[in-house]
């Protein structure tokens, strides 16, 4: 044997030495893994995505909790955001009905007023004239009355003639008339009888005219003030007043649901200022057009706030169930884990040891339950506490 051959020989016998010693030393100290790919398709495997089943220990197991998915009911709710505005068939814009200038207003915005109170008095001139003509009539009709009398004496005694108690008669009459009318005329301002009894026994008139409110309410808007010319139906109005034992709720809802809602259907509206209550109403008015430009219908509710708590111009939100129950599968929500890519997953075990990530569609979420549409059985066991922890198991590759 050569001396090359044996140099090659002992090279040989070193390699496989190195080799055998390697494999023994990294044999007996490989870590076993605690979390087993044990469903991994052969997609999957392409793809690179982590393995979809966690194994885990005795002791650790006893931290998950997994329930049977159960069966519930939901009911189907469509959601907006719109405004609180004043209920306009509740809320008048206070005119005085004749022209004249403000002398005193008695009320501020946000105090509340009740039905007949006088919000306002004006200084009239058509007052005036109607006073000052229900004083004439009455002093026509006065003299009217005494020439009458002397007429009807004078005939009996024959110092005058009979046409001329006809004509003082008549006159008379036309007098009685024009008193009545003159009367008439000074209530329309609001004045009472007893008011004009005073008038004619003190023969004194007053123009000022007194302005009540019409309704029970609060006042929200004042535009009165001394001295300020108010007219009959000229903006602005010297006060408005609305009753706000009810307010209205405007929201514009997406064009497709827009068949789901009715008229009359319970409404549940909540505002950022009061985060607990849920206020009650119901669904007065439907938009009859779809807006060209948002391709939203307008809906309109009436809310019920007898504690007087909402106000004109805050953002709201209503919920309105449009539909009956329905019964399905169901999970808690805290057993719901949503991915980044946007899908839906829970984690379901049969031995409470061995845990599998799945994907599920979610449909409606309501009291804590959310609607199982796809994905899982009703006879399946689901974690529905900590799922994320088997996530984090699964990403890192050991028990958490």
């Amino acid at each position: 044997m050569t001396y090359p051959q044996i140099l090659r020989r002992v090279m040989l016998a070193i390699a496989l030495a190195i080799i055998v010693g390697a494999l023994f030393l990294i044999g007996p100290f490989s870590p076993p893994s605690r979390v087993k790919p044990t469903e991994q398709t052969a997609e999957g495997s392409a793809t690179g995505e982590p393995p979809q089943t966690v194994e885990v220990s005795e002791a650790l197991a006893s931290q998950f909790k997994a329930e049977p998915v159960a069966t519930r009911d939901f009911v189907v709710f469509k959601t907006s955001v719109g405004t609180i505005n004043f209920n306009e068939n509740r809320q008048v814009q206070v005119f005085s009905q004749y022209q004249g200038k403000i002398i005193k207003a008695f009320y501020n915005v946000g105090d509340d007023v009740r039905q007949g109170d006088i919000l306002f008095t004006i200084d009239s001139p058509d007052l005036l004239q109607a006073e000052s003509t229900l004083l004439a009539t009455a002093g026509v009709l006065e003299l009217q009355k005494r020439t009458l009398a002397r007429l009807t004496g004078l005939v009996k005694a024959g110092g005058t003639a009979q046409k001329d108690v006809d004509q003082a008669t008549s006159d008379q009459q036309t007098a009685e008339g024009n008193f009545r009318a003159a009367k008439d005329a000074v209530r329309i301002f609001g004045r009472t009888d007893d008011d004009i009894e005073q008038i004619l026994s003190v023969r004194r008139i007053d123009s000022t005219l007194k302005v009540a409110c019409p309704i029970a309410g609060r006042i929200v808007t004042r535009n009165a003030a001394p001295g300020l010319l108010t007219q009959p139906g000229v903006a602005p109005p010297p006060f408005e007043v609305a009753d706000v034992s009810t307010m209205w709720m405007i929201a514009n809802v997406i064009e497709s649901d827009a068949p789901a809602y009715k008229l009359g259907q319970d409404v549940d509206v909540s505002v950022l200022a009061y985060p607990d209550k849920v206020f009650k109403g119901h669904v007065t008015n439907l938009g009859s057009t779809i807006d060209p430009n948002s391709r939203r219908q307008l809906v309109r509710s009436e809310i019920d706030d007898p504690e007087h708590l909402l106000r004109s111009g805050m953002f709201a939100t209503f919920r309105i169930r449009v539909g009956g129950p329905i019964r399905s599968p169901a999970v808690p929500s805290s057993g719901v884990l949503r991915e980044g890519d946007g899908t839906m997953k829970v984690w379901i075990t049969n031995d409470r040891r061995r845990f599998s990530k799945r994907t599920v569609i979610v449909g409606i979420e309501q009291d804590g339950w959310s609607q199982i549409l796809d994905g899982l059985q009703s006879a399946e066991t689901v974690v529905t506490e900590r799922p994320e922890v088997l996530n984090n198991m699964l990403l890192t590759g050991r028990e958490g």
